[in-house]
Order: structure tokens, then sequence, then C-alpha cells
């Protein structure tokens, strides 16, 4: 008769709790797996069916979601979805609705180019800001100024701004993605003191994410206690206990400044010194400000009004329409302002991109520092050159991002056969987001020819018909060729296999990133 060893009722116990803890239980196992399945499933339908979603980006979810079945699905609970909470966004297009849109009527230019006609109208189609004429605008610092002494118009760029802060009368109405607590920062807000101080109303948007260290800053708190009304936007992305659901590096990033309703800043300048202490090592950053005058202030002032209004609930809605019509420069630039978002159709900003490159027929200058493009954006360049366009791409040669240069570089050898010029920048990270098309007409703004600015991202731009003003651009973006390193398409194809896996793999997660 053969013998069964007891356990003494605490070990067995024991052995139940552990039996249970390791999930060997087969009921449990069976009902774990059952729910991993159904919530696998899940995932991937709304990987496929979430609106305004390219099909490469569809692939390259299901493919993580498939690959890595628990991981993929906490990567989509971060990463895939784009939505910034239903009641953000109900108060963003309430704001949108009410805000008054500047009348442009006197101000309708005439196109003799129906290209251009055609870029303006496609802008147009963003959020209903109509081109307009009589504008006067200047490109900050200095076109000629050393090409090793580039931080020179970065900071002569904030004293513009600081000498019409102090000049203000009525309002300073100011979003910035990044505000640092540093020189040129902080001479921004010691003006922005003294005007609240002297009875302007001083209102400030920065990206809660972008501005963390400020917002936190003994200088965020001086501001507040000196009267300027100071908000931290995009620190309410939905949240599943304390962790951020959906895309958790969706931004407010823009860069606009208005002032009296009557001057506007915008480009790429975050309120930061060159410097940029936050990231020094790749320093100097190099950007581009523009000063308007006339009626595209007033465009600006309705973009800044929409993320005001949904932020506070301030009755502001009036205000791009109030007061007296807008000085007219002759003759004057035609520009035309537009902003994207959540709250603008998908794809928009790459649409207003791909057409500002077919546009051109003789010239196209690009500077961008973070290139992650959609395959609309990729096939337009490629087909430039291919269409007798003298095409030039000017990047950082050093990106503070890894995953972006990876991703760029991966599009250089389709770029150079293509016909494309590609340029890297040496002296500092070449941040300035420009296109110069046939010497006529410029963009500027803060968007990046990446995913993030074209499709998360709240984002502002400015394209302008001027040729002096287009000249100037484009007299900045040669000073960048001046000291920028040519890059071969025989210097690519060399590069080892190794790095060339890299990139390529790297830029599979374009779509996700």
């Amino acid at each position: 008769m053969r013998r069964v060893a007891s356990l003494p009722q605490g070990g067995r116990d024991a052995r139940a709790r552990r039996v249970v803890i390791r999930g060997d239980c087969p009921g449990m196992r069976t009902l774990f797996d059952l729910s991993l399945l159904i919530l696998h499933i899940l995932t991937v339908a709304r990987a496929i069916t979430r609106p305004n979603r390219e099909p490469a980006a569809r692939v390259a979810w299901v493919a993580v979601i498939m690959f890595l079945p628990l991981l993929g699905i906490v990567a989509y609970l971060f990463l895939g979805e784009t939505s910034i909470g239903r009641e953000r966004m109900r108060r963003l297009r309430a704001a949108e609705d009410r805000t008054a849109r500047p009348d442009d009527a006197a101000f309708a230019p005439e196109f003799a180019d129906p290209e251009t006609l055609s870029q303006f109208a496609l802008c147009r189609s963003i959020d209903g800001l109509a081109p307009v004429a009589g504008n006067r605008i200047v490109l900050l610092g200095n076109p000629e100024a050393p090409v090793d002494q580039p931080e020179r118009d970065s900071n002569s760029a904030i004293d513009a701004l600081v000498r019409d802060i102090t000049q203000a009368i009525e309002h300073v109405h100011i979003s910035f993605y990044i505000w640092l607590d540093d020189g040129n920062g902080g001479k921004v807000a010691d003006a922005l003191m003294d005007a609240a101080r002297r009875g302007v109303r001083c209102r400030v948007i920065v990206d809660a994410l972008g501005s963390r260290g400020f917002i936190r800053s003994a200088r965020w708190r001086q501001l507040r206690d000196a009267g300027v009304t100071a908000v931290a936007t995009m620190n309410d992305i939905p949240r599943l206990g304390h962790l951020a659901v959906g895309r958790v590096d969706l931004r407010n990033h823009r860069k606009i400044v208005i002032i009296d309703n009557r001057i506007a800043y915008c480009g790429s300048q975050n309120c930061a010194d060159p410097a940029f202490r936050i990231k020094a090592k790749y320093a100097p950053w190099i950007d581009i400000f523009l000063r308007c005058e006339g009626p595209v202030v007033r465009q600006a002032q309705f973009l800044f009004l929409c993320t005001w209004i949904a932020e506070t609930g301030e009755a502001l809605e009036g205000l791009a329409a109030a007061g007296p019509m807008p000085e007219r420069f002759e003759p004057g630039s035609v520009a035309q302002m537009y902003g994207t978002g959540s709250t603008t159709q998908g794809n928009v900003m790459s649409a207003a991109f791909v057409g500002a490159i077919y546009a051109a027929h003789k010239e196209l200058i690009i500077t961008t520092p973070y290139f992650v493009p959609d395959e609309a954006v990729l096939r337009a360049l490629c087909a430039a050159p291919r269409r007798g366009v003298e095409t030039t791409v000017i990047f950082p040669a050093r990106n503070d991002s890894w995953l972006v240069a990876c991703t760029s570089r991966s599009c250089y050898a389709d770029l150079l056969a293509s016909g494309v010029k590609i340029y890297e920048y040496p002296l500092g990270l070449l941040h300035a987001k420009s296109i110069t098309i046939d010497s006529k007409i410029a963009l500027v703004g803060s968007a990046n020819m990446d995913r993030r600015s074209m499709q998360l991202n709240f984002e502002n731009n400015l394209l302008l018909a001027d040729t002096d003003v287009v000249a100037s651009i484009r007299l900045r973006q040669q000073g960048y060729l001046g000291v920028s390193q040519p890059v071969g398409l025989d210097a690519v194809t060399s590069w080892p296999f190794r790095t060339r896996l890299v990139q390529n793999a790297v830029s599979m997660l374009g779509p996700v990133l």
C-alpha cells in the first residue's frame, strides 16, 4: 500500500496561496487569457477605426499591438489616442464658435498668380481666416549678421518684443510653448510686470509641459502678484488615476504675441535665451521671429482668444473684431494666419505643407529642425525636383531628439535620389521653421515637418506674399546654407549596414511616435 505524505494545514494553505498568486489555477488563467484576448481585439479594432488616421499609422499600431500584446495595449493607451478630453474639446469648440472673426473684406487682396491664390485658399479652409493685404511685416534680427554669431538674432528679437511691451496701452497677450527663467525670459517677464502695474491687461498662456520649470519658479508667482493673468494650458489631459491617458505629449506648441490689437509676433522663437539651458549641449538655438502690423494682427488675436476663452471663460469674444479698423500699409504684404490643433480637421497642417511644396515652380528652400514626414509630404518633396524645382532642405547637424534624427536620415536616400539638396547646419540647433517659394511666398511659424506638428499639437503659421519680406527670409536661409555641410548620396549609401538598419527600424515607428 502506497503511503501518501501529508502536509501540515499551514503548509497546504501557503501552497494554495502560491498557486493562486502565480495564476496556476486553470480557471483563473482561462479567465485572464480570455480577458486579455478581448482587450487585445478591442484595442486593435480601435486602432483600425479611429478617424483621421493614415493607413500607415493603422498598420503600425496593429503591428505593435499584435506583436507586443500587453505592452502594445499599454503603449496604445498612452500614445495611440489624441483626445484632450471631451470637456476641453467642448470648451474649445464653443470658444471658436462664439469668438468673432475680424472683418477682412476691406483688406481683400488681388492675386495675379493662380498658385499663390490657391495656397491662400487652402489655408483659409483650415479655420476661415482670409488673406489680407496692407500689412507691414519685418524679419527681426539682421539677415546679414555674422553667421558664426547666430544668437544675436534671437536676443535682438526679444529686445524688440520688450520695447513694444513697454509701450503697450491696452493689453499684451502672449502664448509660448517654452518660457525659461533666464536672461530673455526674465526681460519679458519684467516688462510684463511693469506693464501690468501701470494698468495694461496682461494675459499669458504657457504650455504646462514645455514651461513646467517656469510654472514652478518664483518668477511665475511674481507675474501673478503683479497683476498678470497667467495660465498653464494642457495640464488636464484625460487621466486614469494619476496617469495621463491618450496622447501624453499632445501640447500647445504655439508662439504668438499680440499687443493692443496693433502688433503681433510669430515664428519659432520661444521665450528663452539662445543658450537654452535645459538642452545646453545643442545650443545655440537658432530661431526666426516676425513682427507684424496691419489687419493680420487680428487673426493672431483670434487664435489666442479661442484658447484663452476656453481656458478661462473670460468674455473676450469680440476683442479680435473690436476697435477702429487696422492701419493699412502700402504697398504692404499679403498675409494670412492660421492655426491647427485638435479642433481642426485631421491632416490640414500636412495639406498646407504639401500645397506650399507644389506651389513652387523654380525654387524651394526649407528649414526645419524636426523632420518626420507623412507619406504626402515626403512624396511632394521628392516630386519637386522632378518638376524642375531647385529644392533645398536644411536640417540641424545635431538633433536633440535621437528618434527624430534617425527618422530624418532614413529619408535622405529617397530625397537625394530624387534631386533634393540636403544640408546640415553645424553651429547649433537650427530651430527655425521656414519655407520660401520662388522668392515670392514664405511660410513661417511654430509647426515642424513632423507628425506631432501635423497631427497632434496646437500650432500657428503665417503665410505671406511680399517679395521684399520673402527676400529677407531667403537671405537668412542663405546664411544658414553658407555654413552648412552638403550631404551627398554616395555618403548616405555608404553608411554602415547597422546604421541604416537602426534608422529604418526607427522610421517604421514614425506613424506611432
